[in-house]
C-alpha cells in the first residue's frame, strides 16, 4: 500500500481507503457488526489506514463499528466522519436514501460532534466533513467560523465537504474551493462518470487551492467491477434496484469496451482505482467494499498489480469522448460551470 498526505497538513492516508456506508446502512446488503469489524481489521492488515464514516450511516452505527475495530490502535488510523443530518429527531423517518432534515446551526454541530467523539471513543476527529453541503452552507460564515474554532480547540484536525449528486454537487464544489479554500472534498468520480468530477478538480488547480480529494463510488456503483450482466438481479434492499434497467444494460455495454484493462492479473476494478490515482490531487479512493474478496482485490490496486500505462489511460479517455460507444440520454446534474448560474444561486 502506498500513502499520500493532504496538502499543507500532516494528515497522511492510504491510497485506498474504506468507506463504511456499505457495511453500516443496509443499502449494499446486510452485514452484522461482527462481520463489519472483522472486515475493518482485515483492511488494516492490508495497509488501509483511512476510514470514512458518517454520523448518519446507520444512525451512528458506522462510528461505533470503527471504535470497536480499532480499540487500542486509534493512533494508527485516520478517521473521517460527517455531520449535518438530524437523525436524532428524524431517524425513524428514513425511507431508503431520501434525505433527512439537515441542521448546521452552531449548537447542533457542537452537539453532533460530541456524539461522534463519544461513539468513536476518541478525543479528536481527523477529518470532519459537512455532509451533502448545499450552496447556502458554503456561504454560511457562522458554520465555517465554528469549524475553525473546533480545529483550534483540538477536537478536529481538518475539515471539508462531502458532496453528492442531485443534492448539492458541482456549484457547491466550485464555491467551496473558491470561497473557502477547503482542505478536503469527497466527490463521486470514475471512468464512466467523469463529469463533473473533472471540472471540480480542474477548478482547484485553477484556484491554486490546497484541496485534497477523496473519491467515492469509484466503480460507478459496482459497474466497473466488471461482474454485472444485463440479467443481474440485485437484492430487494439494494439501492441499485431503484435504478432504471437502462442503467444496467448501457453500463454493461460500456464495460465491454474497457476489457483491455484486464491484463497480467489486474482486474478492471483495480485498473479503475489506478485511473483515479493518476490525479495527484486525489489523496484516497474509497471503493464500495462489501465482502472480503473485494477488500483484498481493491487494496492491491495501490501497488500490488501491474500499473496503468499512459497508453491505456489515453485509450480510456478516447473512449470516454464517445460515451464508450453507447447512445443514451445525458445524465442531469445540479448546477453548471457558468458564473451567472453561481450568482443566481447565492
Amino acid at each position: 500500500m502506498k500513502y499520500r498526505t493532504y496538502p499543507n497538513s500532516d494528515v497522511t492516508v492510504s491510497e485506498v481507503g474504506f468507506g463504511l456506508w456499505t457495511i453500516s446502512t443496509g443499502w449494499w446488503g446486510e452485514h452484522s457488526d461482527d462481520d463489519a469489524v472483522r472486515m475493518l481489521q482485515e483492511a488494516y492488515d492490508l495497509g488501509i489506514t483511512f476510514y470514512d464514516a458518517a454520523d448518519a450511516y446507520g444512525n451512528g452505527r458506522s462510528e461505533e463499528q470503527l471504535a470497536q475495530a480499532f480499540a487500542g490502535r486509534r493512533d494508527k488510523v485516520v478517521y473521517a466522519t460527517k455531520f449535518g443530518y438530524d437523525f436524532y429527531h428524524h431517524g425513524d423517518e428514513r425511507r431508503g436514501q431520501n434525505e433527512l432534515p439537515q441542521d448546521f446551526s452552531p449548537s447542533f454541530v457542537r452537539f453532533a460532534l460530541e456524539q461522534s467523539l463519544r461513539r468513536l471513543r476518541t478525543d479528536c476527529i481527523d477529518i470532519y466533513q459537512i455532509h451533502n453541503a448545499k450552496l447556502e452552507h458554503v456561504y454560511d460564515d457562522a458554520l465555517w467560523s465554528l469549524l475553525e474554532d473546533l480545529k483550534r480547540e483540538g477536537k478536529i484536525r481538518m475539515y471539508g465537504v462531502a458532496l453528492g449528486p442531485a443534492i448539492g454537487w458541482l456549484v457547491e464544489s466550485l464555491e467551496a474551493v473558491r470561497v473557502r479554500n477547503v482542505a478536503s472534498q469527497q466527490i463521486i468520480w470514475n471512468i464512466l462518470e467523469q463529469f463533473p468530477g473533472d471540472q471540480m478538480i480542474r477548478a482547484a488547480g485553477e484556484c491554486q487551492s490546497p484541496t485534497g480529494y477523496q473519491i467515492r463510488v469509484p466503480h460507478a456503483s459496482g459497474m466497473l467491477e466488471g461482474r454485472y450482466t444485463p440479467q443481474t438481479v440485485f437484492p430487494p434492499n439494494d439501492h441499485r434496484n431503484h435504478r432504471p434497467k437502462s442503467w444496467l444494460i448501457n453500463g454493461c455495454k460500456k464495460v465491454e469496451t474497457l476489457r483491455f484493462l484486464e491484463r497480467d492479473g489486474r482486474t478492471l476494478g483495480q485498473a479503475s482505482i489506478q485511473w483515479l490515482l493518476r490525479e495527484p490531487r486525489v489523496v484516497s479512493v474509497l471503493p464500495n467494499i462489501y465482502d472480503g474478496g473485494q477488500l483484498r482485490e481493491f487494496a492491491a490496486a495501490s501497488e500490488g498489480v501491474a500499473a496503468l500505462t499512459d497508453a491505456e489511460y489515453e485509450r480510456v479517455q478516447a473512449l470516454a469522448k464517445t460515451n464508450f460507444g453507447v447512445v443514451e440520454d445525458p445524465m442531469n446534474y445540479k448546477g453548471t460551470m457558468d458564473k451567472e448560474s453561481v450568482s443566481a444561486r447565492r
